[in-house]
Formats: C-alpha cells, structure tokens, sequence
C-alpha cells in the first residue's frame, strides 16, 4: 500500500470509524472538513461535530465552511493537493470544482447498496420499507446524489431486531472496513468503478418530525416498523386525547382485532388497520420511560377506547 495524501470530508458519528481507519492504515490526512459548530443538547451549548472532535485529538487541521461554492473555498480545497477526499456523511453539496481537485477524485461512503436509498436517510428507509438487506456502497462522487459508479459493495441483514441505532454502528463499522482496500484498489488502478444499474433507484428523502407521528390505520408491521427506523430521531409518538404528545420508544408486533387506534389490553396494545402493537416503552411529557402496563396505571384509559384521536385515513397497505 502507497500512503495516500487525503482530506476526509464528515459529520456524525457514523463517519468517524472511517476517518479512524484511514490514520490506523497509515494514510496522510492532511485535513479535515465538517459542519460548523452548533448548539446541541438541554442546554443547547454549542458544540463541534463527532468528526471535528475526533480530528483535533489526532491534531489534524480542521475546517468548517459553511459553503463549499465559493471560489475562494475551492481554491483552498485545490490548495491540499489532496490524492483522494473521503466523504461520509459530510452533509455539503460538492461542486464540481471541488469533485474534480484531488487527483484520484472523491470517494463516498454511502449507507446503502446503491442504487436503493440514495440520498439523506439510508439507514432508516430501508428499514421502514422493511428491506431484507442493506449495506455499504463505496462509490467515486459526481455531481448527481448518490449517483457515481461503484468501486465496492457489501451487505447486511436487516432482521425483525434491526433498530436504526444498531444498523447506523454496524454499517458505520463496516465502511470503516471496506474504505481503505478501496482507495487501495483505486489508486494501484485494480479496482474498476461500475456504474450502477438504471433500475432500482429509490431516494432516502430527510425526515422530520412529522415522519414520526403514529398512524394506526396502518398496518401493525409497519408501525412496528416505524418505531425500530424512527427512534432515537425524529422519534415516534401520538397524541393522546388529553393533549399529551406521548412517546413510543419500542414496540412489538402481536395479534390482536379491533377498531384501529383502540387500546384492546393492560398491557397498551393498540389495534392497527392490520393486527395490533403493544407499545412495551413509552414516554409522557417530563417523565420517565415506562413499560405500557405502567403507562396505564397512570392514565385514564380504559380497553376499547382510542388511545389517541389520530386524522381519519383510509387503511394502507404495507
């Protein structure tokens, strides 16, 4: 392996494993590139991204533009005389100046088998679209989204246990895995980019807290569905009929009929368009989570009633 001169391009936590790989695989990163700081957290303190952290404990220079579209940022970016950038989760639109700088060009670290789930939120798509499988696609940018040809792919099992949680740490893992070999494979010129196929594209489009909102006229795979992708962001909830927006942190798929959105036990399982869920955690306002049968100890609800007086909706099939 020739050591390679890079700039690694990230935010979250999801891309640090990567950035991690790279130092331990002896490559030079010269610089790094993240979001800017932002308040975050209660006390909404403002706070440098999981990369940007990690980056000033191995003493690599760090910038935050809050554009990369200027011509003075993509003459500081030509200035790295970078080999390669490494983008994962970065969360800026590359130009094409920009794309085109290092000699090697840039290389994604994309939470899908592309070209399913292009876009902002892979890792939670596949999930609530219930896939059997996902994974890493290591792939060479271009100015589309999510559109570059293909230097390296590998799977994962989506199963009835996959959380978003546990998905983002594996496939965060995983590409930390698989980056090195391919910009080795790229730079010795042994790893041919494949395009990736014209059928098949679907698009991860951003959630937002609306995303979250509970619809029972669904059917209990999907809402069960919904809580694993959704939690710990945006999260999942209904309104309840007192006005409380109450939270549902797990839940599970059981048997159960009756009218959607009426509780049917003790144990808060709610009917769905389709079976039933137990909500087995959930949150009130201010307190702290509790399993459903305790919910109820402290709620006035009673079986047969709605547990929350959601839009009418026609049933949708999963």
């Amino acid at each position: 392996m020739t050591p390679l001169r890079l700039v690694f391009m990230g935010t979250p936590d999801f891309a640090v494993p990567s950035l991690a790989a790279l130092i331990e695989a002896g490559h030079q990163v010269v610089c790094v590139y993240s979001q800017p700081p932002r308040p975050a957290g209660r006390g909404q303190q403002v706070q440098k991204s999981p990369v940007h952290r990690f980056a000033d404990e191995h003493g690599i220079p760090v910038r935050t533009p809050k554009s990369l579209r200027t011509a003075e940022a993509q003459a500081e970016f030509a200035d790295l005389k970078a080999d390669a950038a490494v983008v994962a989760a970065y969360g800026l639109i590359l130009p094409q100046p920009v794309l085109d700088a290092p000699r090697l060009g840039c290389v994604n670290v994309h939470g899908s088998l592309l070209p399913r789930w292009r876009g902002a939120a892979p890792i939670q798509r596949s999930i609530l679209a219930g896939d059997a499988e996902t994974g890493i696609t290591i792939m060479q940018m271009d100015i589309g989204l999510d559109t570059g040809a293909m230097l390296s792919r590998q799977a994962v099992a989506i199963t009835p246990a996959t959380t978003a949680s546990s998905l983002h740490d594996e496939l965060a893992a995983l590409g930390a895995r698989m980056i090195a070999p391919a910009l080795d494979g790229l730079a010795a010129g042994t790893l041919a980019a494949v395009p990736q196929p014209e059928d098949g594209v679907t698009y991860a489009a951003k959630l937002t807290r609306e995303d979250g909102r509970l619809d029972w006229n669904r059917p209990a795979a999907y809402v069960e569905r919904q809580v694993r992708a959704l939690t710990p962001w945006p999260g999942c909830w209904f309104d309840a009929a007192n006005g409380e927006r109450i939270k549902v942190l797990a839940a599970e798929p059981v048997s159960g009929t009756g009218t959607p959105g009426t509780l049917l036990d003790d144990r808060l399982t709610v009917a769905c368009a389709g079976g039933a869920v137990r909500l087995t955690r959930v949150q009130r306002p201010g307190k702290a989570p509790v399993d459903g049968a305790a919910f109820l100890r402290g709620f006035a609800l009673a079986v047969g009633q709605p547990v929350s007086a959601p839009e009418a909706a026609e049933p949708v099939a999963d």
